[in-house]
């Protein structure tokens, strides 16, 4: 099976000039690296259980029918205990503003952000919209209205 490809217009910002544009660090990989576009020469400090937004310096024009969704970096989060605070945060196709990531820090220590670094990545999907159909009654299940752990958490025997 072979990767779509589509074409996604994207405007650099002032701020955002001299960074990389959001690429993919391998061939196969299904999320692009998204760099901080803070002022040169200047940090952001990210103390343990605060959020903070940080730019990215670029805004993009996604194809109808697309939604960029932004996701924790899984080396911040299994070493620095980062993450993006809205997880998956959702960039709707009818949007132009700038792209920025809400990162927070679930670590033990301060975490502090450089201009350039690779703070998130973005994952361009498909989206499908719903029409309601109301009933008075849904199919049953076996599983039914269980939910919140009702499952349990032990393995099953097969």
């Amino acid at each position: 099976m072979s990767t779509r490809t589509i074409e996604v217009a994207i405007k650099r910002l002032p701020h955002g000039l001299g960074l990389a544009l959001p690429r993919y660090e391998t061939k196969q990989s299904a999320g692009m690296d998204l760099p901080a576009a803070i002022e040169e020469m200047e940090t952001v400090e990210i103390l343990p259980g605060q959020s903070r937004m940080i730019p990215t310096g670029f805004a993009m024009s996604l194809p109808s029918g697309f939604e960029a969704q932004i996701r924790p970096r899984s080396g911040l989060a299994a070493k620095h205990g980062m993450s993006v605070l809205n997880t998956p945060g959702t960039i709707d196709a009818d949007y132009r503003g700038e792209v920025k990531v809400i990162l927070v820090n679930h670590g033990e220590q301060p975490f502090t952000v450089e201009r350039g670094m690779r703070i998130a990545q973005m994952v361009i999907a498909p989206i499908t919209q719903a029409s309601w159909l109301e009933v008075q009654e849904l199919v049953e299940t076996e599983r039914g209205a269980g939910g919140f752990g009702s499952t349990g958490v032990a393995e099953k025997e097969s």
